[in-house]
């Protein structure tokens, strides 16, 4: 079922690269239902418990041996756990919305751009569901060349620029990474066959790691531990490796900065789960105080960041910085709240984040700026795209009943109590700071751009946004209403998921 909705992606995304303009949206649209309503079958019948990592049950799951490379084998490994299921139904439902979203402003190459979001799409799947390393890494690498060209082609005036940068600092962090597992793989020695992960993470969690080059066990998986977590802190982004992240947003389509928000951030935090805290959990112990550091300076400095900015794509953009910040702090605490409530913010974050973005493009789409100091009053003139941003925004601000509000009381009931992280107290409690200054900023930048009086030099006629603009927006509303009313959607799998994680630091801590 796995390889059927992959498949289906990659189809339509070479059909459409060959069909004509003019039906290429409602294409690719009609043929990205089909991996959602696929993923929604998934999800009905998904009844593996454990973690895959860590001898769980996987579903779905399919292992044919593909070739050898340096004397362990390479498979088509793929399934699914409490982890990988969310992720994967969050990027089905995603795609179909940002498709439908880029009916208004993308007018050009349009076979070609929704061509490359359907590939996107295909290889994104790929990361949640591959459970063999370089199966993995080529889905990993293979998610950078569309988005490489969705920003390069379709973008803004520094779209070369932007694109450019994306694709050196994340590839440069995959170089990093693909050193750092590769040096925990050799140091396993004749205790692994392949490149499975389950394979590799049981083997590191029996203490079969040897030396590699002379070097000692511990210091093999610190250097491993290190390695990994600055490829994959760079994908997040977390601080200081989150300068790509404005200038991607900020340059790229709507649609595009939909994905890149809503899902690419979030192959970082899912990478970060099952190569570092789930492999390597008692190097990650060692590090407790310095990560947990880092994750509240992301929370506070990209606040802070938001709150001096005047374009509402970079404030949203500096908003994903600060929400990355509370999932890494929630994966550090190493406590079945903390893992699963971070697990459970990445879709939580996914949803709100395209919401947010997607918001601000129906509006830009009508006005044609984004800057906060030259437009008012747009409530009067947009209110349907106005109250649903409102909405969006508040749950931002972590608003109960929302799903923003459950990922975040999560993290911070787990962070509290965490034993494996001295001074867990202090550290929850800046991170919990941080709300005040997104609800600062974002209140701010509402009550200046949507209320009061309307104030807009344009000759572009300011009106409600066609429908098929505004109907994502509510769909995406629901869904986060829905996921906050009810996180047992999802958060009692993940949960399940995310136990013997926690149970490993435990042993090994």
């Amino acid at each position: 079922m796995l390889e059927a909705l992959m498949a289906v992606a990659f189809a339509g995304a070479l059909t459409v690269f060959l069909a004509p303009d003019e039906w290429a949206g409602r294409l690719a649209f009609a043929i990205s239902l089909i991996p959602f309503v696929g993923s929604l079958y998934l999800w009905s019948g998904f009844e593996a418990g454990g973690n895959a990592l860590l001898g769980g049950e996987i579903a779905y799951a399919t292992q044919i041996e593909w070739l050898e490379v340096g004397g362990r084998s390479v498979s088509w490994f793929v399934g699914l756990d409490g982890i990988s299921l969310p992720l994967f139904v969050l990027t089905t439902f995603l795609v179909p919305l940002a498709i439908l979203s880029a009916w208004t402003p993308v007018d050009t190459r349009q076979s070609q751009f929704y061509g490359l979001m359907l590939f996107m799409e295909a290889n994104l799947l790929g990361v949640f569901a591959a459970l063999d390393f370089f199966l993995w890494f080529v889905f990993w690498e293979a998610v950078l060349v569309p988005m490489y060209f969705l920003i390069g082609i379709w973008g803004g005036p520094r779209r070369k620029y932007a694109a450019i940068k994306f694709f050196v600092y994340t590839n440069a962090a995959s170089l990093l990474m693909f050193i750092g597992f590769m040096g925990l793989v050799f140091a396993l020695g004749d205790s692994v066959s392949s490149f499975a992960l389950p394979e590799i993470a049981q083997a590191v969690a029996a203490g079969n790691l040897g030396e590699w080059l002379g070097v000692a066990p511990d210091t093999v998986a610190l250097f491993a531990f290190v390695a990994m977590f600055l490829g994959f802190a760079v994908k997040v982004p977390i601080v200081p490796f989150h300068t790509w992240l404005p200038d991607a947003h900020v340059q790229a389509p709507t649609p595009a900065s939909v994905l890149l928000a809503g899902v690419l951030l979030k192959m970082g935090t899912y990478a970060l789960l099952r190569f570092n805290f789930t492999m390597l959990p008692e190097q990650a112990s060692m590090l407790a105080v310095p990560i947990a550091a880092i994750a509240v300076v992301s929370v506070i400095y990209g606040a802070m960041l938001a709150l001096a900015q005047k374009d509402l794509k970079r404030i949203v953009a500096y908003s994903s910085v600060s929400s990355m910040g509370y999932v890494i702090l929630g994966l550090i605490a190493f406590t079945e709240y903390g893992v699963g409530g971070a697990t459970f913010q990445m879709v939580a974050h996914g949803l709100i984040s395209g919401l947010m973005f997607m918001a601000v493009g129906v509006i830009y789409n009508t006005t044609h700026t984004r800057m906060v100091g030259d437009m008012a009053g747009m409530a009067d003139r947009m209110p349907v795209t106005v109250g649903i941003l409102v909405a969006g925004a508040f749950g931002y601000m972590g608003l109960p009943l929302m799903a923003g509000f459950a990922g975040e009381f999560f993290i911070f009931v787990g962070s509290l109590s965490a034993p494996a992280l001295p001074y867990a107290p202090v550290f929850t409690a800046l991170a919990m700071f941080g709300i005040v200054i997104v609800a600062g900023y974002l209140l701010s930048a509402m009550q200046s751009t949507l209320f009061g009086p309307f104030e807009l030099e344009t000759d572009y006629e300011v009106g409600p946004a066609a429908f098929h603009d505004v109907a994502p927006l509510a769909v995406l509303l629901v869904a986060i209403i829905v996921l906050g009313v009810a996180p047992d959607i999802f958060f009692e799998m993940i949960r399940d998921a995310a136990v013997p994680v926690v149970e490993g630091v435990t042993i090994n801590g």
